[in-house]
């Protein structure tokens, strides 16, 4: 579907809820999704984010919209939630997008880069600094939208069991980084 295609029938059906509205409400459904996560349920900060997400959701629909949110590889595996997306298989997914910047690098920036925003800066250009606009944008190259729905702050640079204090410490050593710091 054409953006301004979109944009017109969404304009219409905003005007014809204003006047269906109050009786379409007392007759609607319970919707269902299911929401996929990159997380297990022991990372309770992320995989928590999750679920607070999917409660203020029920909570403010009265209990009509209801989302189930699966741990990483209860339906997909972690690494594969935006494809099921894409897909169909779930209606929603709760990852980091830097995990995907094999699709297309700019989707690091909807996430923590090394050197990168503080997560208040991050905030600040999601929302004040037109962010969202421009990942909502690229993600529509992807049928997808998105809603920031957690934020952990900087890219750490990580835990080691002995100091690094120069780059000749760095040599040898195995390390995971997500997103744009895995490709140095």
């Amino acid at each position: 579907m054409k953006r301004r295609e979109f944009i017109k029938k969404a304009a219409a059906g905003v005007a014809a809820s204003s006047v269906f509205g109050p009786v379409y409400a007392q007759t609607q459904k319970r919707i269902r999704w299911r929401m996929a996560t990159s997380w297990p349920k022991s990372l309770d900060t992320i995989y928590g984010g999750a679920i607070t997400v999917a409660e203020a959701v029920r909570e403010m629909t009265g209990g009509k919209f209801d989302i189930r949110v699966y741990a990483g590889g209860e339906i997909v595996p972690g690494l594969k939630v935006v494809d099921a997306v894409q897909q169909g298989t779930v209606e929603a997914g709760h990852t980091a997008a830097y995990y995907y910047i094999g699709k297309h690098p700019a989707f690091a920036f909807a996430t923590a880069v090394p050197f990168g925003f503080t997560y208040r800066e991050q905030n600040a250009w999601l929302y004040d600094g037109n962010g969202n606009k421009l990942l909502n944008e690229l993600f529509a190259d992807f049928n997808m939208i998105g809603f920031p729905a957690g934020n952990t702050g900087v890219q750490m640079g990580g835990w080691f069991r002995k100091p690094i204090n120069s780059v000749e410490d760095l040599k040898g050593l195995k390390m995971r980084i997500p997103g744009l710091g895995g490709k140095v």
